[in-house]
């Protein structure tokens, strides 16, 4: 294993105490132009955002999963892992960690044990853990898990997520982000679970990829499911980028400032939306008790974060100056890219909850019938990988998708 292999293993780790307000701050060292590994102890994800974290836990969402069984898809991804964690610190009985990444799963699953999360039912008894590698695009798999544990609560978080590498697989896309989460929320009306909630991204308004085309789409199901009768209540929740995350700017700037630069930032004006990992969790945990189903919550991010400010902040944290002594390169937005984000449609009105972080977005009825139809289509092009087809048929199901590189 490389110098730098061995460093980035300290540094996940070191990462994951801040996020858990564990790591003590450091004095600023460096040896030789490059800062000590312990030295980003003291760079905490918080301190990249420019307002105050958001903290919320009510006596009410609390008891609302006292002995209940809950299932999280993408349970080894960074907002599905997160959840976990969350959940575990509450009164529920079982909770079922599926994904299909059997090394992400392994990991986590020892990290949750060793919480040694009690049940708080009198009879001093640990959460149940269930561990399922599964991928939500294998129907008969999925299936199998939901008549075993009949969950009442779904958090649906697994999804593909990388803008530039699903613009040029659409039909991993569509199979994973669409097919995945019909295949899921079907099972959940199947097994009469109580709550869906569906992780869902500001790339969904108004998109300019592949990514957020397909969790547009996975959208409008859930929302057409809501209008269904029967006792499952579909809830979806939209927010923007997670600093920290798998493949978020944060770990890509520090990987680059390692090596002493440059860093490379795609557009000098690029804007987005953020959030810390524990945020975006806690939000979705909230929004799953306030929901009733139907909604779209949309979560007040505050005002977007210039990646440049991000990228100079992170420089200046480890002791150097930026543009000088570590470079900073315009590369050229990548495809499917935009200069700013949304977090909802000109179309929708956005109405306030009693949690002042979250909205209400008032979205528009899909024609469900011609919209099974297209569906049905969409999904029989990508299991044949007949990706020109695909995009043009994305292309109508979601009016303002433009393809931004086009």
């Amino acid at each position: 294993m490389s110098i730098l292999s061995k460093l980035f293993r300290k540094i996940r780790l070191l990462v994951k105490q801040v996020y858990a307000g564990s790591a003590p701050p450091a004095e600023r060292s460096w040896k030789s132009k490059m800062f000590h590994v312990e030295e980003l102890t003291a760079i905490t994800i918080g301190s990249l955002l420019p307002r105050e974290e958001i903290r919320f836990q009510s006596e009410r969402t609390v008891s609302s999963f006292d002995q209940m069984v809950v299932l999280v898809s993408g349970a080894a991804g960074s907002i599905g892992s997160e959840i976990c964690r969350q959940l575990c610190s509450y009164p529920i009985r079982r909770i079922v960690l599926v994904d299909q990444s059997e090394s992400g799963l392994f990991d986590f699953e020892l990290e949750l044990r060793s919480m040694g999360q009690r049940v708080d039912n009198g009879e001093d008894q640990l959460v149940d853990i269930c561990v399922e590698v599964a991928s939500v695009r294998d129907k008969e798999r999925i299936a199998g898990i939901f008549t075993q544990y009949k969950p009442d609560f779904v958090f649906h978080a697994a999804a593909y997520k990388h803008v530039p590498v699903m613009e040029s697989f659409p039909s991993e896309a569509i199979l994973t982000n669409v097919l995945g989460t019909q295949i899921m929320a079907d099972m959940a009306i199947r097994t009469g679970v109580r709550k869906f909630i569906m992780v869902s991204s500001d790339k969904a308004v108004n998109p300019s990829n592949m990514m957020g085309a397909t969790k547009s789409i996975a959208e409008i199901y859930i929302r057409s499911l809501s209008r269904q009768s029967g006792e499952t209540q579909f809830i979806t929740t939209r927010f923007g980028n997670v600093l920290g995350s798998a493949g978020s700017v944060v770990p890509l700037f520090i990987r680059q400032i390692l090596n002493g630069g440059p860093v490379t930032i795609t557009h000098p004006d690029v804007t987005r939306y953020f959030m810390t990992i524990p945020e975006a969790s806690r939000l979705v945990i909230e929004a799953c008790v306030m929901g009733e189903g139907g909604e779209v919550f949309v979560f007040n991010m505050g005002e977007p974060v210039k990646i440049l400010d991000i990228a100079k902040k992170l420089i200046l944290l480890a002791g150097y100056t930026p543009g000088k002594e570590i470079g900073i390169t315009f590369i050229g937005l990548r495809p499917g890219e935009k200069v700013h984000e949304e977090l909802f449609h000109e179309s929708e009105h956005l109405m306030p909850t009693h949690h002042p972080r979250i909205m209400k977005a008032r979205t528009r009825d899909p024609n469900t019938t011609f919209f099974r139809a297209q569906l049905e289509r969409l999904i029989g092009h990508a299991l044949l990988h007949r990706q020109d087809c695909a995009r043009k048929l994305i292309i109508t199901m979601v009016p303002e998708f433009k393809e931004s590189h086009l």
